[in-house]
């Protein structure tokens, strides 16, 4: 069972001394898209009122622009502990700022378990495993860079890609936004999730994020990796989740 997650905007800062031109990110079949895209944001961070406008970036973040030039050589960490914000946050069980658990991350187990489990798909650098290293960007999904669309750069890319992977199905925890850039095949079994409250029903939207990296973390957690539908459940019940089959994927109740 294969778990497929969005990034986030906010990232983490540092990293190990190698940087991503050192590595060699997973799914090589997307190294054309991958360069493809990389090098319009680069051309766009050249000029940088532009950049500041199309990336929306406000005074504060123009930082970005920079970190943006320097991918090719920055430090890289896992993509999994790249990420921070409410969704990461959840999966590594980090608590509120001031409590020990403010700088939570998963065991060494639970990241050995999610190198095989969890993959994340990125507005730079497409499908990749949860450990694969990555430097610090800023580009989102909902980007408009000028001469290129992520959509059509993306979709066509990932499509082999889908049929080739193992350990499915596939748990479909990205945004709508991310789901939209590369839509799996329906031939390739996947299961959308849609968060909602436990009590109302209603689709929710901050908590939505804190529900899929709770469910990740139980994931992670659990004794053994889940293999059907039926044993996800248990997990997420586990976890004081609510998982149910719905006509068109999982409704996660929380």
């Amino acid at each position: 069972m294969l778990f497929l997650l969005p990034p986030s905007e906010t990232k983490e800062v540092g990293g190990s001394p190698l940087s991503i031109s050192q590595v060699a990110l997973t799914f090589g079949g997307l190294n054309p898209a991958r360069d493809a895209v990389y090098e319009a944001l680069k051309a766009l961070c050249e000029h940088p009122d532009e950049a500041a406008r199309v990336l929306k970036l406000g005074k504060k973040q123009l930082d970005q622009i920079e970190i943006n030039l320097a991918v090719q050589v920055a430090p890289t960490m896992p993509a999994i502990n790249r990420y921070n914000g409410t969704l990461y946050d959840a999966i590594h069980g980090r608590g509120l700022k001031g409590t020990p658990t403010e700088h939570n991350q998963i065991t060494n187990e639970m990241f050995e378990r999610a190198k095989d489990t969890v993959l994340i798909q990125s507005a730079l650098f497409g499908l990749i495993p949860a450990t694969n290293l990555i430097p610090n960007y800023r580009l989102s999904g909902t980007t408009n860079l000028p001469d290129i669309s992520l959509k059509d750069v993306w979709g066509p890319a990932h499509e082999p890609i889908w049929s080739r992977l193992e350990n499915g199905p596939i748990i479909d925890l990205r945004s709508k936004a991310y789901a939209e850039l590369a839509p799996i095949p329906e031939g390739v079994e996947h299961y959308w999730v849609e968060v909602l409250d436990a009590n109302s029903g209603k689709a929710l939207n901050h908590f939505n994020k804190k529900g899929k990296g709770q469910l990740i973390n139980a994931m992670l957690a659990a004794k053994t990796e889940p293999k059907t539908i039926a044993e996800l459940i248990k997990i997420a019940k586990s976890a004081g989740l609510r998982l149910e089959k719905s006509p068109v994927g999982l409704n996660l109740f929380v």
